[in-house]
């Protein structure tokens, strides 16, 4: 919750990967409160008792609604996907822009990636950013479990980062109204 609440205010695209993992942690202890508070509340030993009053109230609000929007099992909570509407928007407003030069060129940079793992996913209706969230996403997992990451994902995940990082500082600049398109 404080974790999530700082990434979103810093960088967009680590809190929506952070909730997405988040979300699997739910899942993980099957969207049951006493599961989680054993396997996860009880590892934050640094809080007060207020705070992980607060964290365990968070997490199982989450986990309502993760039940109540049919997302227990795969898929994201709305709140995420508005993150991702919201950055959708901005994308679009930025490409459109003649004042954003680097950004188009960072994003014609990054299309190529985002076409290939298109094709080699299947996914051709997820849109070009919720495909390089998935990419980092799966790397990240991938991470995680100790696999090998091949030359080409890791040159692809690099430049993917990068036009997210961009897009991240863009939007953080839209929302403090110091953006002008």
């Amino acid at each position: 919750m404080i974790v999530a609440s700082r990434k979103k205010k810093e960088n967009i695209a680590e809190y929506l990967l952070y909730m997405w993992q988040i979300e699997d942690i739910i899942r993980a202890c099957r969207c049951d409160i006493d599961v989680i508070e054993k396997q996860v509340v009880a590892g934050y030993t640094n809080l007060s008792p207020e705070e992980l009053k607060a964290v365990k109230e968070w997490y199982e609000s989450l986990a309502e609604m993760m039940r109540s929007e049919g997302v227990s099992e795969k898929g994201h909570l709305q709140i995420n996907k508005n993150v991702i509407i919201d950055l959708s928007d901005l994308h679009a407003r930025l490409l459109k822009s003649t004042r954003e030069p680097f950004y188009n060129a960072a994003f014609f940079k990054t299309l190529p990636y985002i076409v290939e793992l298109r094709t080699k996913s299947g996914a051709e209706t997820v849109g070009e950013l919720e495909t390089c969230f998935n990419a980092l996403y799966g790397v990240l997992m991938l991470r995680l479990q100790k696999k090998e990451i091949s030359e080409e994902t890791q040159a692809a995940v690099k430049q993917i980062s990068h036009f997210l990082s961009i897009l991240s500082e863009k939007y953080k600049q839209d929302r403090a109204g110091e953006l002008e398109l």
